[in-house]
């Protein structure tokens, strides 16, 4: 017991060694904020712990440094005067009033050697942060609506779409953003028109064509795609996906049989057992001891497997609209069985294992027809063409 009192003390004061030392490093190479993370989170548990006195240093070193760095960074974006900068000063703005919030619950952190209170300057920043805001909001606003108006490729919609975003986020209901981030998001879309060739000499199901083309089924989560199987006017469409089938082959319907003769020693009731006299053999109390009847028994067995096998081949194209150009082209097939199993028998079942057994007392079913055969296979094509889609980028 003792040793291994022993070895889980060393074992913690190794982990807690060890966790000084890395925030110690983290606050010698400048990684302050990683420094005072460490410490607010050792220092949140049980802060008055003689084990987490270290930390109420480091937490103090750390945030001076911080801070010192933050404000020169402010003052040196603010001197550059480019309001592209203004995002920056105003993130750093927001992580100094958020830095020194995590540590106020704390407060006071007394440190028993040194006799004396952690020094933190904390300051207001709230009005700077304010101002800040105020600048951004107007510069990320004049920028967006700018671009608007003179973007030219769908990639600058989309990095319209991404400021405006950000501006709704940190200055909710600002002016128009809301109808300039919808304005964005369509002129930044890439608008594919879905048609279905039917190559074969076999009628596709409605309802099967109906339910691929069916995108709102498909699960999609792609900001900048839309899918259209029915065009709209108002839409000028980039690119077309065309999904053709070529082969839809349907074997002739078959039923496959087999003969098995099965032969097995079972269990059929009990009798006593004799010696080699014919004598009954008794027990140590005289009773006259009994034993399991082994019989052998045979049965035929004859099993039918009704078999139809559906295969539906094709391809999905992708072109792009404006150029007339094939972009890429990926195989889509699809192969349907159906298969009923049945079975009866000729003589004692019990010779027949449970695998044969299940199929016994089972009749023939219709056929499915070829149209329900194609439809059958329309899950599989469903999940094959979803995969298409969900790994093709069109940029």
């Amino acid at each position: 017991m003792k040793r291994i009192l022993l070895l889980l003390f060393v074992t913690v004061f190794t982990i807690s060694c060890g966790g000084k030392k890395k925030t110690f490093t983290a606050l010698n190479t400048g990684n302050y904020d990683q420094a005072i993370n460490t410490s607010i989170s050792k220092l949140r548990g049980n802060k008055n712990k003689k084990g987490r006195q270290d930390y109420i240093l480091i937490l103090e070193e750390a945030f001076v440094k911080a801070v010192e760095r933050d404000m020169n960074a402010i003052a040196f974006l603010e001197k550059e005067g480019n309001p592209a900068n203004l995002e920056r000063i105003y993130n750093s703005y927001s992580t100094l009033k958020s830095r020194q919030e995590r540590i106020r619950p704390l407060l006071p952190l007394y440190h028993v050697e040194q006799g004396r209170n952690a020094n933190f300057s904390f300051d207001n920043y709230d009005q700077r942060i304010l101002d800040t805001k105020e600048k951004l909001s107007t510069y990320l606003y004049n920028n967006a609506k700018s671009l608007l108006s003179n973007a030219r490729r769908k990639a600058d919609y989309r990095n319209v779409y991404d400021d405006l975003v950000y501006l709704n986020k940190i200055s909710p209901g600002y002016k128009n953003t809301k109808e300039l981030i919808e304005e964005a998001h369509f002129k930044g879309t890439d608008f594919v028109k879905v048609t279905m060739r039917n190559q074969t000499n076999v009628i596709i199901p409605r309802r099967l064509e109906d339910d691929l083309l069916n995108f709102s089924t498909y699960g999609l989560n792609d900001l900048w795609t839309v899918y259209h199987n029915s065009p709209q006017r108002s839409v000028k469409y980039d690119y077309l996906m065309e999904v053709s089938f070529r082969e839809i082959n349907i074997s002739p319907e078959q039923i496959r049989e087999r003969q098995l003769e099965r032969e097995k020693l079972v269990k059929d009731g009990w009798e006593y057992l004799l010696d080699e006299n014919d004598e009954f053999v008794r027990d140590e109390e005289g009773n006259k001891i009994k034993v399991d009847k082994m019989v052998t028994v045979r049965c035929e067995y004859y099993e039918f497997i009704q078999f139809k096998e559906a295969q539906v081949v094709g391809n999905v194209q992708y072109k792009d609209l404006n150029t007339k150009q094939l972009l890429d082209a990926f195989p889509l097939s699809s192969t349907y069985v159906f298969e009923h199993v049945y079975a009866n028998y000729n003589g004692d079942k019990r010779a027949l294992d449970d695998d044969l057994i299940r199929y016994l007392g089972l009749q023939a079913v219709q056929f499915p027809t070829n149209e329900q055969m194609v439809y059958d296979s329309g899950q599989d094509l469903k999940n094959k063409l979803k995969s298409i889609i969900t790994r093709y980028r069109f940029q």
